[in-house]
């Protein structure tokens, strides 16, 4: 038969029958020896692997020197249970740092590229130091894991109650790892500020904001707030910022120096394009919204610093004001010169109307400064075909179309510029207005009413045969009469005729 194999018993029966003081050497012998093994090894994982150890590792590797020979070689030491306990737990932390190291560096990032939260790896760590604490308890000092988890009724309402906050904290942390809605490098909308994600914890979320001042918000009570992430679906998100300008400037021409700038500002994403809203009628401004897109929220006070630059240099190279309160009195006066300014404008370009070359200078300043100007933007409608018309328009500064509607298709008929009127025959006879005029451009335009004409017939009576005989000529080449060439008389008969109804329409409409 075979010779029984040498096992643990064997050894201690072996130790045991050595004489004392041989086991006292040996033990003298062993422990320095292992303690020294234990160091080289430690110094091979620090140094060839990247193990993370530090003075527990020394306590452990002591710990083991003399515990283990201990225990083989019988050798009583005072508290050689409690040193072996301590011994254990200290062998944990040693656990943990391999596998931080080999677990989830080596195997998850550096191999299949994945980033672990640092919150599993915590709970991981947790999770190994209360198995180690629960097994020397059982192991070494007879207490079962079921008898540890069953405490007094008033110890177990104790430490409840002292741990609801950390419970919760933990419950939360686990719910965010798993619903994930950001993640380290997102930037949150949190608090009523914007943070960056640092860290996220067992306890508690540490956010950095855009002046690098750290936040630590608790699990459970970030998981309570509505979290917008600027990161989500993609780093691409739109930012707003809000200016004040003067009333006087026309809001097309101010969307496009807005506009212009914002694009032109680094950091600005080219694609989606910015937009430019009029937001609302303040009391000392207009304010308007500018919707811009870009990347990185981190530089986020840069991008508003170029676009708010770039609008400086725009408003100013453009003559738009940024208005200041309380100056009514600096806004009036410019906009009583400006008015003179376009009224002149306007003299210029009547005298070149034939319909009112009938009138002198004096006629003529005597009825423009009755007229009020009115600004158009760009797509408004000036006047709408089938409207009661009483007034009529001088085309000071910009573009129109002229649209009719022709079996209920709109089209196109006339381009309006400078210079040009237009709804005068509504205006002189109270007839509806015969097309639609659409500013193509921010037009600037005179109007004069029909209480302004009236009153200048009304001075002039003798510009009401000059008004009705032009209205008659133009009602001619209107029906292609001249261009005929049909005899004299007829021609002269149908301008009578004209004439006197134009004189009757004048006398009627206007009140004369």
């Amino acid at each position: 038969m075979g010779e029984p194999a040498i096992g643990t018993n064997d050894v201690s029966a072996a130790s045991n029958a050595l004489p004392a003081h041989y086991r006292d050497f040996l033990l003298v012998l062993a422990v320095p020896g292992l303690y020294c093994l234990m160091i080289l090894l430690g110094r091979h994982l620090k140094r060839r692997h990247g193990v993370r150890l530090g003075a527990l590792y020394h306590l452990f590797s002591l710990g083991l020197a003399l515990c283990l020979p201990a225990w083989l070689f019988d050798v009583h030491v005072p508290h050689l249970k409690d040193v072996t306990a301590l011994t254990a737990v200290l062998g944990s932390v040693f656990l943990i740092a391999l596998v931080d190291r080999y677990v989830w560096e080596l195997y998850f990032q550096q191999r299949h590229r994945v980033k672990i939260p640092k919150f599993l790896s915590e709970v991981v760590r947790l999770g190994i130091l209360v198995v180690v604490i629960f097994l020397v308890l059982d192991v070494g000092y007879g207490q079962s894991i079921k008898g540890l988890l069953i405490a007094p009724g008033i110890a177990a309402v104790v430490i409840g109650l002292a741990m609801q906050d950390l419970m919760g904290n933990i419950i939360a942390g686990v719910a965010l790892q798993i619903g994930k809605p950001f993640q380290h490098g997102d930037w949150l909308f949190v608090d009523n500020r914007y943070a960056e994600v640092i860290e996220i914890n067992w306890r508690s979320t540490r956010l950095r904001t855009i002046d690098a001042i750290s936040i630590e918000i608790p699990n459970r009570d970030i998981a309570r707030q509505t979290i917008i992430n600027l990161n989500l679906p993609t780093r691409l998100h739109a930012m707003r910022i809000s200016v004040g300008i003067d009333y006087a400037a026309p809001p097309t021409r101010v969307k496009g120096v807005l506009l212009h700038a914002t694009s032109n500002a680094k950091g600005v994403m080219p694609e989606p394009k910015p937009k430019v809203y009029l937001k609302n009628f303040g009391d000392s401004a207009v304010e308007y919204e500018i919707k811009f897109w870009m990347e990185d929220h981190q530089h986020y006070p840069d991008v508003c610093d170029a676009i708010r630059t770039n609008i400086w240099y725009g408003l100013q190279r453009h003559g738009i004001k940024m208005p200041f309160p309380m100056r009514t009195i600096q806004l009036e006066r410019p906009a009583r010169n400006k008015q003179q300014e376009v009224q002149s404008t306007a003299r210029i370009m009547l005298r070149q109307q034939p319909l009112f070359k009938c009138l002198n200078d004096d006629q003529l300043d005597a009825l423009l400064p009755r007229g009020r100007v009115v600004h158009f933007g760009s797509g408004e409608t000036l006047i709408q075909q089938g409207d009661a018309g009483e007034s009529m328009f001088i085309l000071v500064d910009g573009q129109a179309n002229v649209v009719v509607q022709r079996n209920g298709s709109p089209m196109h008929v006339a381009s309006l510029a400078s210079g040009d009127c237009f709804g005068e025959m509504s205006l002189l006879t109270g007839e509806r207005r015969s097309a639609t005029v659409i500013a193509h451009t921010d037009c600037e335009v005179v109007e004069i009413g029909k209480p302004v004409i009236a009153s200048s017939l009304k001075e002039h009576p003798e510009l009401l045969n000059k008004l009705s005989d032009l209205l008659a000529q133009r009602q001619l080449e209107t029906e292609g009469v001249v261009a005929a060439k049909i005899g004299t008389e007829i021609v002269a008969a149908r301008q009578t005729e004209y004439r006197a109804s134009f004189v009757d329409k004048l006398k009627s409409f206007l009140q004369l």
